[in-house]
Formats: structure tokens, sequence, C-alpha cells
């Protein structure tokens, strides 16, 4: 194998046949509840399916302060040398660094510091993120992300329109990571919860964080005649419910529920402009709803116009969504396949050659 090449470039078959010891850091894991987590933990049951060994280094297992302005998410407070010593235990064949969080950072300095390979992802667009949450232009946020991610070997990208952003940032060693739904779960046929019995249609439908980020205003001020539903919870949730006291607040939910909410509803409603991939849209789509939404990342990768609508006037997009064929919608949407997603991932990664596994072990980790 040559140096810093993927593990399973020369795999065709969907389960890789030779396992591979696998280390995730991340700063987003359970309890929260958003895309980035769900991705994660989805990728590592499908790779543990196949007989991979993964490791999860993430916030379970140290003390942690709440995220300012966002105290659902917790930030790790790591020792020195904390993560280097899992790491060190672990001594993985590939590293793979989720999050540009406290553990992110302290395992990329870690394997900086040992000159060892590693890959990240591009998950959440932190500068718009930071800004809307900070009031500072996006601009300011931005050379983190180069910097945190410009020594990587790999930064996995979920969709083209991600792809060419980061490339404008001078950031180029790209490759593809897309997303997948649990078609078990995820389809047309799944019951509509008991809350939709009776309320006024069309249902106009929100899942994802209730937080300021994810412009669920926009969605709720929308003059679009109906009702608008939103399922999720977050900061953001208890200021929107007395703004907006006709729309109907569900509070968390998942599984067979979740997918009822979809399938329930008559257009799938997506108002943020700051996600890279917006996991929610083909979880959607799979339950055969169309999806509404402004042209912006995420969406210009995912939604077609058999599919849903896109437009900067939100009410145009809902209405011209209504008007798509849900079963196209639900074709569509189980085309994201998380076996696939899982390959792409499992490509990208990058091995450690022998020495490089070595020297994870061999210096003091701090």
């Amino acid at each position: 194998m040559n140096r810093h090449t993927s593990i399973f470039t020369d795999r065709a078959a969907i389960t890789p046949t030779a396992p591979a010891s696998i280390a995730i850091v991340t700063d987003a894991w359970h309890p929260q509840t958003n895309g980035v987590v769900r991705t994660l933990s989805t990728t590592c049951e499908v790779l543990r399916g196949w007989g991979h060994q993964v490791t999860v280094i993430s916030p379970e297992g140290y003390p942690s302060i709440p995220a300012p302005t966002y105290p659902e998410i917790r930030l790790a407070l790591t020792a020195p040398g904390a993560v280097g010593r899992q790491l060190a235990k672990i001594a993985p064949e590939a590293v793979h660094i989720a999050t540009e969080g406290p553990l992110g950072f302290a395992a990329r300095r870690y394997c900086l510091r040992r000159k060892v390979p590693f890959t990240t992802a591009y998950h959440t667009q932190f500068p718009d993120y930071l800004a809307r949450r900070t009031g500072l232009p996006a601009s300011v946020f931005w050379p983190y992300i180069r910097w945190f991610h410009r020594p990587a070997q790999r930064i996995m990208v979920a969709t083209e329109t991600i792809r060419a952003q980061l490339r404008e940032q001078g950031l180029t060693h790209l490759t593809h990571w897309s997303r997948g739904v649990d078609l078990t779960c995820f389809s047309p046929d799944a019951p509509p919860p008991p809350e939709y019995a009776g309320i006024d249609g069309p249902i106009l439908l929100y899942v994802g964080r209730v937080a300021v980020e994810k412009n669920i205003e926009a969605f709720l001020a929308c003059p679009y005649p109906g009702t608008k539903v939103v399922v999720g919870d977050g900061p953001a949730r208890a200021a929107l419910e007395t703004k907006f006291p006709d729309a109907l607040f569900l509070g968390k939910k998942t599984g067979v529920e979740l997918a009822g909410c979809y399938a329930g509803a008559d257009v799938f409603v997506f108002p943020s402009r700051t996600d890279t991939f917006g996991l929610v849209m083909i979880e959607a789509l799979a339950c055969g709803t169309p999806v509404a939404a402004f042209p912006v990342p995420g969406p210009v990768d995912i939604v077609t116009n058999t599919v849903g609508a896109m437009s900067e006037d939100l009410t145009r997009a809902i209405d011209a969504a209504r008007y798509c064929n849900r079963k196209a919608c639900a074709t569509y949407g189980a085309s994201f396949s998380w076996e696939a997603a899982t390959r792409q991932f499992l490509a990208g990664l990058v091995a450690l050659e022998e020495e490089e596994a070595v020297s994870l072990q061999a210096m003091p980790a701090f």
C-alpha cells in the first residue's frame, strides 16, 4: 500500500472483507440530537456491522461545560494528553477527526506532533453559524476553519457546493462523503401522529434543532395558509412558541414517530441557510413529502424540480412544492443509502503506515 492511500480503495464489495481499526474523534455525540450525531452514529453502526473495530472519542467520560449561547451542547474539558493517551491505547489504522471543537483540537495537535496522517470532515457551516450567534461577520471565523483543516490528508464534504466553497478558501484536498436514510423506518407508510388529526391543512413541517441558526422564524412568519408544525427542541423553542402561538410544537420525535410526522405532512420546509447537507430533507423525501427551501448550500445539491422547490420567497417555494409527485419524492429519497455513504467514508480514510501507528504510542501524550 502506498503511503497515505485510502484503506479500501480497491474494494468494490458492499461489506469490506478485511476489518480495520478506526478512531473517530468528535465533540458532537449523544445525548445531542442533530445531523452530525446521527450521521456519525449511523456510520459507526454500519462499520461495526461490516466487522470494523470503531472507537469513538467523544465528550462521554470527560467533564464538560455548556457551549456559550448553546447550553445543550457540552464542551469537553480534557487534561493535557488525555486524547492522545486514548489514541495511543487504541493504536488505530486510521484517525478521523469529525469536529473542530476541543476534542478535535486535541486530536489534531497530537497527530501533528507525531506526524500521523488524519482526515477531517466539514459537517457544519461554522463561520455562518457563529456569525448568526455573535453578530460578527463570517469572515472573522474562516481563518480558524482554514487553519484547523489544512493539515488533514483529506477533508470529507457532503455536497459539491460545499466542496466549491472550501476550494475558494484554499482547502483543496477534498473527498465526497454523502448521507443516507434508514429505509426500514422512513417510508410513506409511516402512520401520522395523533396531533395531526383535525388540524387545518396543508400541514407544513419543520424538523430539527430549534435554534437561531436554523432560521425557523422565516418559516413560522411565512404567510402561507395551513398549520405550521415544528418537531424538535432547542434554546429558541420557548421564544418561538410565544411569538407564534398558532404553530404546533411537538418536541423531539424519533424513529417511526418522526417518520409519521414527515409522511403526514404536505410539505417539508427547510429554512436553514447554514447547513452543509440537511439530513432531514432526504428523510422527508423518503417519506414521500416534497421539500421547500431557500436556494442555498444543502438544498441546491439535493432538491430537484421533481421533488421540491426553492426560492428566496419561501411562500412561493411552499406553493410550488405542493404540486410535486409524492411517489417520485419517495423514490428519490430511497436512493440515499447509508451503506453507499459509509463506503465513501471508508474510501476517504487515510491508512497509517506501520511506523506511523507506532509513533502514536512512542511519545508522551501531551
